[in-house]
Parts: structure tokens; sequence; C-alpha cells
């Protein structure tokens, strides 16, 4: 009756050393452009749901993992394009989500207010700009206001916010660092500010969250089980995101050489022959799912950030 499944790439906690609790694992290009693909689709107790883009950040839902404390997740895309995937055509609530760490996205909402995430058009002069001049060019002119009060009139926020602080430590009012971009978006110039302060250093370690739940009746009675795995990388190099997503392919790869996997051509892994070898040989590697038994999810009385 219910599937919801959830997945971050994170920093890990010994690494956790900025206010975002975030630092790149994948694609900076994506983190910025995130959920601007289209409106998230999805279905929640038989009725369709929509959230578009200027939303998403501030629809968020919590969900805490034993020994790594609490997350949020914001909706994807199209959850709805998995249902004749996963063999869920009938199910009453597919959702699909991406994990951070709580207050991450109603702060990242701030930059999405601002403006300075989208990739449509180009800034005129921003390889001379300094990210105080960046920063600036989203407010409105006042002849006596700086910068920084009038981004807290814009945003309505305080000095003594930690959304306040967040947007300190990224820099934005530095009037000596230079975007160096010549012909850039703002969603470029963005992520060239961020890469800054969000780059793993060589000795960080990254962290992969996945949180799955699983709606099921039985003899009459909702259940739900929970799953989650959490993977840590070693180091810049060898990264948890590595290892998630370079391992199965390695391994399917060897499967398909020694004649393990029969099937031919472009195939998904949504078939017990292929899956479930992966899954026990991904085991030695740490990658394992801890399954426990969990409320069936109300969403009449669940908690949403706000």
């Amino acid at each position: 009756t219910l599937f919801e499944s959830f997945c971050g790439g994170l920093v890990a906690p010994e690494s956790d050393n900025n206010l975002w609790n975030y630092k790149f694992t994948w694609n900076p290009r994506n983190v910025v452009l995130a959920g601007q693909g289209g409106t998230a689709k999805f279905i929640q107790e038989g009725n369709y749901k929509y959230i578009p883009y200027n939303k998403i950040f501030s629809r968020t839902e919590f969900m805490d993992v034993k020994g790594y404390g609490r997350f949020e997740g914001y909706a994807n895309r199209d959850s709805l394009k998995y249902r004749s995937v996963y063999g869920l055509d009938d199910v009453d609530t597919l959702y699909r989500g991406t994990l951070r760490r709580v207050g991450f996205s109603k702060a990242w909402n701030m930059l999405i207010e601002l403006g300075m995430t989208d990739d449509a058009y180009i800034m005129e002069g921003s390889d001379k700009m300094s990210f105080r001049d960046f920063t600036n060019a989203f407010l409105p002119y006042h002849p006596s206001d700086s910068v920084e009060l009038k981004l807290m009139h814009a945003l309505k926020i305080d000095q003594d916010d930690i959304r306040w602080d967040k947007l300190v430590e990224l820099d934005l009012f530095n009037p000596h660092k230079m975007v160096g971009l010549a012909n850039a978006t703002p969603a470029q110039i963005l992520e060239r500010i961020l890469s800054e302060k969000w780059t793993l250093g060589p000795d960080d370690k990254d962290m992969i969250v996945m949180y799955h739940k699983f709606g099921y009746e039985l003899n009459g009675e909702k259940k739900q089980i929970d799953a989650t795995m959490v993977c840590l990388g070693d180091d810049q190099t060898y990264t948890a995101m590595a290892k998630t997503v370079g391992l199965p392919v390695a391994m399917a790869a060897l499967s398909i050489l020694n004649g393990k996997i029969k099937a031919r051509g472009v195939q998904l892994p949504i078939t017990k022959d292929v899956y479930l070898p992966i899954l026990a040989e991904l085991e030695d590697f740490g990658v394992v799912f801890h399954e426990t038994e969990a409320a069936y999810m109300d969403y009449a009385n669940i908690v949403f950030a706000t």
C-alpha cells in the first residue's frame, strides 16, 4: 500500500564542519539546479500531489536514522513514472525524495527566493563581479542601506537567525572575492561560490544515507517496515558515492562476463537474479540495509518541517 524511498549524498559526521551540514559529493551543478526539472509529482493515500519548484524546499518530511540523527527529505521530480517499473501500479502512496540534514532546505529556499539558482539568463559583467556584487544584484537599490540590511529586509530574517549565519558563512557579502566567470548565469555563479566552501577536503569523508518505507496490509491490519542504510567514504577519492554507484555496476559486469547474468542489452536491475547476488556482495563493502518494524505512516499526524 505504501512505498517511500529517500536517498542523500551527505558529509560524514566527522567531516561535518560547516553550518549547512553539507558538502558536494556529486556533480555540484546538479545540487544547484535540484528541483528545477519540473513539478514534483507523487501519490499519497490515493491522492495525486504536485509541488512546484518554488515550494519544494518548504515541504519536507523528517526521519531519524539510528546512530546518525535526524534528516529531512524533499520531493524528487516525478515519482509516478516508477509505479510500473517497480510493479506498484495499485499502490496508495509512492514518494521518492532527497535527504539533507534538518535546516538545509529552509536555508536553501532563501537562495531560490533571491533568484540565485536561476540558470535561464546571463548576468552582465559577471567576470568583474565580486561575491558582494552578485548578492546585491538581486536586491533593490537604496542610497544608504547596506547589502546586508537590504537582504534581511527582502527575506524577512533577523541577524540572530541561523539562516543569516549560513549566508554569511558562504562569503556572499565579501567585496574582495571575485566571481571570475564571463557570461555566467546566476546558477553558475552560485556553484562557483559554493564550491569554495563545500568541496570535500583531502581527508574529508562523505556519507550516503538511504531510507525506505514499505507499507503493506496483513490480515486486515496495516503494517510498515523501514529499511535504512548508511555508507561512509574513506577519503576524498574513495567516497561512499563511488562505492554505492560504482560497485554495483562492476559486480554486474563481472556477473555478465562469468555467465551468471544471462540477460543482454540495456537492462534495469529489477529482477532477483540481478539484484539479490549484488546486494549480498555489497554487504562485504559495508553497504548493508537494516530493517525494523514501524508504525504505519499516518499522514494525518505526520510532522512536517516548516
